[in-house]
């Protein structure tokens, strides 16, 4: 007699429960993601926040 395994109905409930979460995350990622690689040297140059904490920024390595 096979035994029960429960992981299937535990993914199945969890990700119903859970997809809007996961979606949004992956969303929130990218968009942030996306954002921050779309940024130039000259942004960070004029950024007020750069300037607040211009020595704990290193723009060049």
């Amino acid at each position: 007699m096979r035994k029960f395994d429960p992981w299937p109905v535990f993914f199945r409930r969890e990700w119903s429960r859970n997809w809007p979460f996961l979606a949004g995350f992956a969303v929130t990622g990218t968009l942030i993601t996306k954002f921050s690689l779309s940024l130039t040297e000259e942004d960070a140059k004029n950024s007020p926040f750069v300037q607040r904490h211009k020595k704990l920024v290193c723009l060049k390595p």
